[in-house]
């Protein structure tokens, strides 16, 4: 049984399930109770370490890397996302011996507080983009930037998704789909990622001759979006103004998917159903929003798992190549999870 279809039995991210064969100490009671509880079921027992499948490769050099959340409140339990996958990485992968640290700042012009008293060797940047003075004091660090740029003028490498990739790939969907007119719907329409995806599916949508109807929320300039919090008032704004759009779009594109259960709710309450009144295709993937909806839309994943891989490959091989000159910037395509059957059409 793999770890994850324990994921989606037990209502967790997979990260979630790898933390509680590792340190399930650091789970909590009731995720855990329902993990062992599908692991006993199924008979499910973790091998060691060193009895794991897969070539055994000789271990590299332990690496103490720092993850810098710029825009974030200190010990916040929702940026634990990277600390999660990288644990699931380790359990099955020994080459990755990184003693992570996991740095925050309230605002892009300072440095985290403990970051002189680290002593990293190379430093993972992600949430708001570090004031230009602020980079300079890191001095000859070697970072990388994870996850979608806030602009285009950060100097350094960077890792992220392939967010206009993600924005064609739905176009294309919707229309394979048969559908007819679409929206795409949105809060947050200043985060980058969200403006790429946004751009990117409407140029696809009018080379493919589907009309658009663009459905987005307020402008939030200077928020970091580390931590977001759906307001289910603008969902409510949001479908509105779909239900009030002429032609009615059958097709959605929702970029991101922080908001979609409030949304998908307030559609439920208005009288719309998936399958009959409209088909949904999310531009992100995350397991424990994902789990929780009222259907199963088709997804966009951005392979987060490959996107921490990458990015402490990357980091490592700066730290080791530090001299070496030029900005290399890597991005990771996403893939498309189909919708699970519902048993209903569009009419």
């Amino acid at each position: 049984m793999l770890i994850t279809e324990i994921a989606k039995k037990a209502k967790v991210s997979p990260a979630t399930v790898s933390r509680a064969i590792n340190q399930p100490q650091i789970v909590a009671p009731d995720s855990l109770a329902r993990i062992r509880s599908v692991m006993e079921e199924h008979n499910y027992v973790p091998a060691p370490l060193s009895r794991r499948r897969g070539p055994k490769a000789r271990l590299s050099e332990q690496r103490r890397i720092g993850v810098w959340f710029v825009g974030a409140k200190a010990n916040n339990p929702s940026l634990n996302w990277f600390q999660d996958q990288l644990l699931q990485i380790q359990s099955t992968d020994t080459r990755y011996r990184v003693d992570l640290r996991v740095l925050f700042s309230s605002t892009p012009d300072q440095l985290p507080a403990a970051l002189a008293a680290e002593k990293l060797d190379g430093l993972i940047i992600q949430g708001m983009e570090p004031a230009a003075d602020c980079l300079a004091k890191l001095g000859g660090l070697p970072h990388v930037w994870f996850m979608t740029r806030r602009s285009t003028s950060f100097a350094g490498d960077y890792v992220e998704p392939n967010n206009e990739e993600n924005g064609r790939m739905a176009a294309e969907y919707l229309v394979q789909q048969g559908h007819k007119v679409a929206a795409v719907i949105s809060t947050d329409p200043d985060y980058s990622a969200v403006a790429r995806r946004v751009k990117a599916f409407v140029e696809r949508a009018a080379e493919l001759k589907l009309p658009v109807h663009r459905i987005l929320g307020h402008s939030n300039p200077g928020v970091s979006y580390l931590e977001i919090a759906p307001l289910h008032s603008e969902s409510d704004l949001l479908v509105r103004a779909l239900l009030g759009s002429v032609p009615r779009a059958t097709g959605l594109y929702i970029p991101v998917d922080h908001f979609c259960g409030s949304f998908f709710r307030r559609l439920r309450e208005a009288g719309k159903r998936p399958g009959r009144d409209f088909e949904a295709v999310l531009g992100n993937y995350n397991p424990v929003i994902y789990h929780n909806l009222d259907h199963s839309p088709a997804a966009i994943d951005i392979n987060l798992p490959t996107l921490v891989r990458k990015v402490v490959d990357h980091l490592v091989w700066r730290i080791e190549n530090r001299t070496s000159r030029g900005r290399i910037g890597i991005t990771v395509s996403p893939t498309l999870r189909p919708p699970q059957p519902n048993g209903h059409s569009l009419d």
